[in-house]
């Protein structure tokens, strides 16, 4: 997490921790505002010293249990301003995946030239339907989030009319793992290889593998993406990053031209997605 995120969600929590000491009707301790809230003394303690996130509702809660009701949207205020930069997939997906994918499509639609780095599975912009359906649902399932999964794919699909803008390039690298791994049935990674084939060529892609025999200067690390040299975004199990701070869009960048120097494009792309595909057998 960046080192913002973490001064303001100590900020968050010595706020709460001012409403307790203020409460209404005298000061309350962290044990007596527990047991009014019906939580553990050890919750209070960890969102008073930034160790936790609250949810929407808890500060709701805690608004109210301080008898400071009032201070409820000042609270939610800044828990938006700490999602600006880390949105956790518990709270994402809440409401399901389609929200998610729209607020990719914004992203995407906004920039000009985009980067992208992906280890694992074929990036959104250029999966399949079935592909889609295949990963939105295995991440359904991590998460418990509710099965949305139809409108997500079709949300998914609309972010792909990007690629068709000659305003807009998408620059992409793959590595090749991502090629043979059946995070699907074998019949839908077919379908996908075949839809990475049709993308090697056109201008406003530029579709990059890295051959796992090749040499790294880096280990592959995480996927990510970035919008016009000006803000990354980075997915992990628990969230995802939103980061526009110089340094951080420095750091991807300067990872991503380290790894596209272990990349093949063109013809030398087509061999290895023909071999991933004859491999399946389909």
């Amino acid at each position: 997490m960046s080192t913002d995120f973490q001064q303001a969600r100590a900020a968050l929590g010595e706020r709460l921790r001012e409403l307790r000491e203020s409460a209404a009707g005298g000061r309350l301790t962290g044990t007596e505002l527990a047991q009014r809230m019906g939580w553990t003394q050890s919750k209070v303690s960890k969102l008073e010293t930034g160790r936790q996130t609250a949810t929407a509702e808890e500060l709701q809660a805690w608004a109210e249990a301080t008898g400071q009701p009032e201070s409820a949207e000042e609270l939610l205020a800044r828990l938006r301003g700490l999602e600006s930069h880390v949105r956790s997939w518990r709270r994402q997906l809440a409401s399901g995946h389609r929200a998610v994918q729209e607020a990719h499509n914004v992203a995407q639609a906004n920039s000009s030239v985009l980067h992208a780095w992906e280890s694992s599975w074929v990036v959104g912009v250029l999966q399949t339907p079935d592909y889609a359906r295949a990963i939105l649902s295995r991440f359904a399932e991590l998460h418990q989030s509710p099965r949305d999964i139809e409108e997500g794919v079709r949300s998914r699909m609309r972010r792909q009319e990007g690629l068709y803008d000659s305003d807009r390039r998408y620059h992409i690298l793959l590595w090749e793992p991502v090629l043979r791994s059946l995070v699907c049935p074998p019949s839908v990674l077919a379908g996908q290889l075949d839809r990475l084939a049709g993308v090697v060529g056109p201008d406003t892609v530029e579709l990059g593998i890295v051959p796992l025999s090749a040499s790294l200067k880096l280990p592959p690390g995480g996927g990510f993406w970035i919008y016009d040299d000006a803000q990354v975004i980075v997915e992990n199990w628990h969230a995802e990053l939103w980061l526009d701070d110089a340094a951080s869009v420095s750091t991807h960048l300067k990872v991503w031209k380290t790894l596209r120097e272990s990349a093949v494009f063109g013809a030398d792309a087509q061999n290895l997605i023909s071999q991933a595909r004859r491999a399946l057998n389909t």
